[in-house]
């Protein structure tokens, strides 16, 4: 039988075989991931965020677009374009998205605090404290 999940307890990933493994989020979320799904390809990560405060890291997801969903709040979502310039989307009404392209870093600024859907291509993301910087 199938019962309803928490997004924010609970997220979803889309294994290559496009059959949907539920994983638990935790403070080692991250970490469990890589360790349970090796590099992550052609697997999708469907996930919810909450912040209200910048993000403090950039990140960059070299395998696919990114789909990142207003779920409520008000946000920047900030991109990283070439010569050190940025493009700034303001998401502030419920069910606003972003597709953020392949290989763009990007990283988030909210204006109250925010929660959003991720829906991420997770092979090879790499997180850093400036675009293109040295990978955390």
């Amino acid at each position: 039988m199938n019962t309803p999940h928490d997004l924010s307890k609970t997220s979803a990933v889309f294994l290559p075989n496009k059959r949907v493994n539920l994983k638990q989020v935790t403070d080692s979320f991250y970490q469990e991931l890589d360790h349970e799904y090796g590099d992550f390809k052609d697997h999708i990560l469907v996930s919810e965020f909450s912040f209200d405060e910048n993000w403090s890291t950039w990140e960059v997801h070299p395998a696919g677009d990114e789909i990142v969903i207003l779920i409520a709040g008000d946000a920047d979502l900030v991109m990283a374009l070439e010569a050190g310039e940025t493009s700034v989307t303001r998401l502030s009404q419920v069910g606003e998205f972003v597709v953020v392209p392949k290989g763009v870093w990007h990283t988030a600024r909210p204006h109250a605090a925010t929660t959003m859907l991720f829906l991420t291509p997770g092979e090879g993301t790499l997180n850093a404290t400036e675009p293109g910087g040295d990978a955390l």
